[in-house]
């Protein structure tokens, strides 16, 4: 899978896309993620990305010519992108919208800055428009990392138990069940005593249930009728 990241920062988001998840990924050849500067793309002198809006007002915003250019260019060199444009005014990204980025073969992000996108931009490419979430950053390379991950964990191979991503919060609906390590007593709270019984089959039923009334209690819009998740009991050795 590869994924294309337009931002005018790409140092900053160097270092994270070769840090854990997407860097296992990029290790074992399973995605890539290119990061691109639109400003390489700039027609003048200056470098100039951006300008005075036309008829006033505050900021400043992204010219078309860079962006489009940048964007057909990477099409000729590998074919058409899945291409998202982040904005606060998207459809919310969410655990399904990631499950459908994992099925593409080439995705593009377009981080924004400054006060926004010359509508043109717009009107030039086709665009699927997201966001992460109903406030304001001041641009989208934070909400291209969080992306970019939520999709590549999905890919088969990256996560070291390919049965990890089902049983996580979302997957199945729901929040994830409470989840327990060493040491069995941490400041007297205990490990519940049906995970040290060794009956799986159980394990699976008071997880299932645990997710259940989490969801309801925490998140009860996830589901029509405020239910949760169902753990399947295959799971149950695995986790």
């Amino acid at each position: 899978m590869l994924f294309a990241i337009l931002t005018l920062f790409p140092e900053a988001l160097e270092a994270y896309t070769h840090t854990s998840i997407l860097g296992i990924a990029r290790e074992k050849d399973l995605a890539q993620i290119r990061l691109v500067d639109f400003r390489d793309f700039t027609r003048d002198r200056h470098r100039t990305v951006d300008d005075r809006p036309y008829g006033g007002g505050p900021g400043m915003v992204l010219k078309p010519e860079p962006i489009v250019d940048c964007v057909e260019w990477l099409e000729r060199e590998h074919g058409p992108f899945r291409k998202v444009l982040l904005t606060p005014g998207g459809a919310t990204f969410g655990q399904r919208k990631a499950e459908e980025l994992a099925e593409c073969e080439r995705v593009l992000l377009l981080c924004g800055r400054y006060e926004g996108f010359d509508e043109r931009i717009r009107a030039e490419l086709d665009w699927e428009e997201l966001s992460i979430g109903d406030f304001v950053l001041s641009g989208g390379e934070l909400p291209a990392l969080t992306i970019a991950e939520a999709v590549v964990r999905l890919l088969p191979g990256v996560l070291g138990n390919e049965l990890s991503a089902e049983s996580d919060s979302f997957a199945n609906g729901g929040l994830e069940y409470p989840q327990y390590t060493r040491p069995q007593v941490f400041r007297g709270h205990e490990v519940p005593s049906i995970l040290l019984s060794g009956d799986h089959a159980r394990i699976a039923a008071w997880r299932a249930e645990e997710a259940r009334k989490r969801t309801s209690e925490r998140r009860p819009d996830l589901t029509a009728d405020g239910g949760g998740t169902t753990i399947p009991a295959r799971h149950a050795r695995d986790r």
